[in-house]
């Protein structure tokens, strides 16, 4: 498997071998003192995360697919179970029902399970589960119950992969009240937010852009960045607001800088959490630059584009002066690795489709 990014190794490497990660990794009993900032990948942050929230404590148990010896299909659970044992970190059935409804008995008796589904499509047999179960067990029991889990899901496109390996499925849990979800879409956002996550109490989606996880930044790790469900403004722009997640925020940014360069002002928003939505930090934004355009890597129909497109009108219609667009992936299933260039959306393709507004 080929990872598409301008920092993508030859094959899939260990965060926790990368001699560009903050730290190496440590034994459990000797958690590392505050580092110097350093170049981090995605993947050695969300892996420096697990470690540290396994060493912080004891109720962290981290179990999925091949996530034991092997260290999961990209490496981000490299050497955890080397150093805090099978009874910690261990391999799953390839069962994801199974996998959610154990970590949902471990929650209900006390313990924080973060599961990893491998892949984003590879999700969907655990369906009924999140849906039925881990998001309304809080409610069905009037708050006695909360579940602690956090589900990590790689997903969306971007590593030539094939269907079942790049779906970007977050419209079906941000529609399932009693969910959180959220998306980094860097090292330190990925830290952050998945330690903020392991400590909630309620269950939280992490959705995990794999076109992303070896994307660097020079990161003073452990870091804590913005709450995980507020939105952050990573531009500041007059004419139009950009909003992005995941794997689009460098799409987002790649579109500002073109724009830029042909006299537009550009402001770029990465939401960060899908559910709940952040209009503190939206709303402004729109305000301010009057125009608001949504990028995402699913398909448009039904999309979670939709539901910003529409909570934005709703909010600031008399602020707007054109309507909201979608950019987005086509309305057809994923298609074939050597196709997914033109069907993703680019920065030209963000670019034509503000040009289609009336300045």
């Amino acid at each position: 498997m080929t990872l598409i990014d301008e920092t993508a190794p030859a094959g899939i490497r260990s965060p926790a071998a990368d001699a560009d990660a903050a730290v190496a990794p440590v034994s459990p009993a000797a958690p590392p003192a505050l580092a110097a900032p350093a170049t981090v990948s995605m993947a050695a942050a969300l892996n420096r995360a697990l470690r540290d929230a396994l060493t912080d404590d004891p109720s962290v148990v981290v179990f999925g697919e091949d996530v034991g010896p092997l260290g999961g299909v990209f490496r981000i659970t490299d050497a955890l179970t080397a150093d805090f044992g099978e009874s910690r970190v261990w391999d799953s059935p390839l069962a994801e029902s199974g996998i959610v409804g154990t970590a949902i008995g471990m929650a209900m008796y006390g313990m924080r399970p973060v599961i990893e589904m491998q892949f984003d499509a590879f999700a969907y047999p655990a369906f009924e589960q999140i849906t039925s179960h881990l998001a309304k067990m809080r409610n069905r029991t009037r708050g006695r119950i909360s579940l602690p889990i956090v589900i990590r899901i790689p997903y969306a496109g971007g590593i030539g992969g094939v269907e079942h390996h790049s779906d970007s499925s977050e419209a079906y849990y941000t529609h399932t009240p009693g969910l959180t979800v959220v998306t980094p879409s860097n090292p330190a956002d990925a830290y952050s937010m998945l330690r903020e996550a392991i400590a909630s109490d309620d269950p939280v989606i992490f959705l995990e852009p794999k076109s992303r996880y070896w994307s660097k930044d020079t990161v003073a790790l452990p870091v804590q960045t913005e709450p995980m469900n507020r939105a952050v403004v990573l531009r500041e722009g007059t004419d139009v607001t950009l909003l992005a997640y995941g794997p689009t925020v460098k799409t987002a940014l790649q579109a500002a800088e073109l724009g830029a360069a042909e006299g537009l002002s550009v402001e770029v928003v990465d939401l960060r959490s899908l559910s709940p939505f952040d209009d503190e930090t939206v709303g402004p934004s729109v305000q301010k630059t009057s125009r608001a355009a949504i990028i995402h890597e699913a398909a448009q129909f039904g999309g979670y584009g939709a539901e910003v497109a529409a909570r934005v009108t709703e909010r600031q219609f008399f602020h707007l002066a054109a309507p909201v667009l979608r950019i987005t992936g086509f309305d057809i299933p994923f298609p074939a690795p050597k196709l997914e260039e033109h069907y993703l959306p680019t920065a030209e393709r963000v670019l034509a489709a503000l040009d289609t507004w009336e300045w």
